[in-house]
C-alpha cells in the first residue's frame, strides 16, 4: 500500500468532492432547442420541451451544489450512459463515497407529490385556475432499472468464483438507487408508502444527511481510500460508460417536421396520427369507466404524446421505451400496441 493511501486510510481525511465527469446532455439539448426555435419560434411543443429541459438542468445543478458543498470525500459522475445487450440506462448521477455508491435519479417537478402504498406517483398542481392531478412514471422503477443494467454489466465483466458467488450476492449492500426531488417547494405525501419507498425518495437538501448517516454505519475498516475511489470511477468511465454522440438539432428537425398531433403547431395534423390520437383517447375514456379508475391511471397526456411519437409496433418496443410504468404496461400495453398497429 502506498504511503499516501495508507495515511488516507488511517486518518480518513479525504473530504473532497471530485467531479470525474461533469458535462450534461441537457445543456446540449437546450442549446439545440434554442437554435431550432429560431426557425420555429411559435411552436408550443418546442417551448414546452425547452422548459422541461431547463427544469431538469436546474434540478441537476441543485444536486451538484449539495454534493460540492458536502465536505464528504466522494467522486461524482454526471450523465452516465450504460448499455447491456438491448438494455440502456441514462443515469443522472453516480456518486461514489467511501462507503456506498449511489445511482441517483434527479427529478425537478412542480406541484405536490403523493406516493401510495403500491408505489404509484401522483402529482397535483395548478395551471392557471385549473387544478391538475396526474400520475407519472415511477422514478423509483427507473432508478432500479438503471442499477440492474449496471449489475448485468458488472456480472459479465467480473467472472471469478469470488465475484460470481460472493461479491455479486452482496452487491446491493454497496450500490443503492435513490430518487432525489430537487424542487424545494415540493410537498411529499408518502404516508401510505412502504418503508423501502420512503427510504429511496428524498429532497435534495436531505441527500447529504443520508450519505453521512450511511457512512457512519459502515465499519471503518471497510471504508475505501481516495485512490480506491479514483480507480473505481476510472473503471466506470472506461469500462461501463457508453459515449453517445447525438445530433440534437437534426433530431429536433425530424421531430418537429413529423406530421403527428402537435398542439399549437401551424402544421396540419396527419389524418392517420389524428385517428390514433382520437382512438387512444376514446380507449382511455372507456377503460377508465370500465375499471372505475382515473383516466391518468391508463396513461396521462404526456405519456400519450410520447406513445404517438414512438408509435410502438410491439409490446417489447413499448416496454424498452420506459414510457409506461410496469403496472400500466402489464394492464394496458398490449391493447395500446394493438391500436397503434391497427391504425398504421
Amino acid at each position: 500500500m502506498a504511503i499516501n493511501e495508507f495515511i488516507d486510510k488511517i486518518t480518513n481525511k479525504f473530504n473532497e468532492t471530485i467531479f470525474y465527469k461533469r458535462d450534461s446532455e441537457l445543456e446540449y439539448q437546450i442549446q439545440a432547442i434554442n437554435n431550432i426555435l429560431q426557425k420555429y419560434p411559435n411552436d408550443t411543443r418546442l417551448l414546452k420541451k425547452l422548459k422541461l429541459c431547463e427544469l431538469g438542468l436546474q434540478g441537476e445543478k441543485e444536486i451538484e451544489f449539495e454534493l460540492k458543498n458536502s465536505g464528504i470525500g466522494m467522486y461524482v459522475l454526471h450523465d452516465v450512459n450504460l448499455e447491456y445487450e438491448d438494455l440502456k440506462a441514462q443515469i443522472d448521477y453516480i456518486v461514489l463515497t467511501q462507503g456506498k455508491t449511489y445511482f441517483i435519479e434527479c427529478k425537478n417537478l412542480i406541484g405536490n407529490i403523493t406516493i401510495d402504498n403500491k408505489g404509484n406517483f401522483v402529482r397535483e398542481y395548478f395551471l392557471g385556475n385549473k387544478k391538475i392531478k396526474e400520475g407519472f412514471y415511477s422514478p423509483i422503477t427507473q432508478s432500479k432499472r438503471h442499477l440492474e443494467v449496471f449489475k448485468k454489466i458488472w456480472k459479465q465483466r467480473n467472472t471469478s468464483f469470488l465475484d460470481q458467488n460472493i461479491r455479486y450476492k452482496n452487491i446491493d449492500l454497496w450500490y443503492e438507487p435513490i430518487v432525489v426531488l430537487a424542487n424545494s417547494k415540493n410537498i411529499i405525501n408518502d404516508r401510505y408508502a412502504t418503508k423501502d419507498v420512503k427510504n429511496m425518495v428524498l429532497k435534495s437538501d436531505h441527500l447529504i444527511n443520508k450519505i453521512r448517516k450511511d457512512l457512519n454505519e459502515v465499519d471503518k475498516d471497510l471504508l475505501s481510500t481516495k485512490k480506491q475511489l479514483h480507480d473505481k470511477a476510472y473503471s466506470l468511465m472506461q469500462n461501463y460508460n457508453k459515449e453517445v454522440e447525438r445530433d440534437y438539432e437534426k433530431e429536433l428537425e425530424e421531430w418537429i417536421n413529423k406530421s403527428n398531433v402537435i398542439h399549437g403547431s401551424n402544421k396540419k395534423p396527419n389524418i392517420e396520427d389524428l385517428n390514433k390520437y382520437n382512438t387512444l383517447i376514446e380507449y382511455r375514456k372507456n377503460k377508465s369507466k370500465e375499471k372505475n379508475i382515473p383516466a391518468y391511471y391508463i396513461f396521462n397526456n404526456e405519456e400519450l404524446e410520447r406513445i404517438l411519437e414512438l408509435s410502438p409496433k410491439s409490446l417489447l418496443e413499448l416496454n424498452n421505451s420506459h414510457i409506461l410504468s410496469d403496472v400500466k404496461l402489464k394492464l394496458h400495453g398490449q391493447e395500446i400496441v394493438d391500436i397503434i398497429n391497427r391504425l398504421n
